[in-house]
């Protein structure tokens, strides 16, 4: 199977989770920032990760950027999944967060979401990673594998 995880990351705890989800999943796996990621390499593309901090209840602007270049075309039919770094107060949740978003553009432009959008938790606005999510984070990634089987 070939994966493509596609991150942005501002403080490097999304960056982690990222490195984390891709060192979990056995096969043919890139991991790739979102400035380096290029949607023409999402061809041949079985399960295709997006995650990105939450930031005023939404992606980063490199992450949007990401989206706004792929195609229907592209991710049409393909597995994807989306991951968001988060703090965990309850007021942020008014805006809404990251993976959501993501997960429904993808899920808008034919993608197939598999596991319902999954946060990672950092200790305040630049983290670090609470204690056990770089675990959870390999975990989820098995997960996601599982349900495409």
């Amino acid at each position: 199977m070939k994966t493509l995880v596609v991150y942005d990351s501002v403080y490097g705890n999304t960056e982690k989770i990222a490195r984390a989800i891709g060192g979990a999943i056995t096969g043919d796996v890139k991991v790739l920032h979102a400035g380096e990621a290029n949607p023409a390499e999402l061809e041949g593309i079985d399960l295709l990760i997006v995650g990105a901090p939450t930031q005023a209840g939404r992606p980063t602007p490199a992450m949007q950027a990401f989206l706004k270049k792929v195609t229907e075309n592209a991710v049409n039919g393909m597995s994807v999944a989306s991951f968001d770094t988060r703090i965990p107060a309850k007021w942020v949740g008014i805006f809404g967060y990251a993976a959501g978003k993501i997960g429904k553009n993808l899920k808008k432009k034919g993608g197939n979401l598999i596991l319902p959008p999954e946060p990672f938790f950092v200790k305040g606005t630049e983290g670090p990673l609470k204690e056990g999510e770089l675990e959870r984070a390999a975990s989820w990634a098995t997960e996601t594998i599982k349900s495409i089987k």
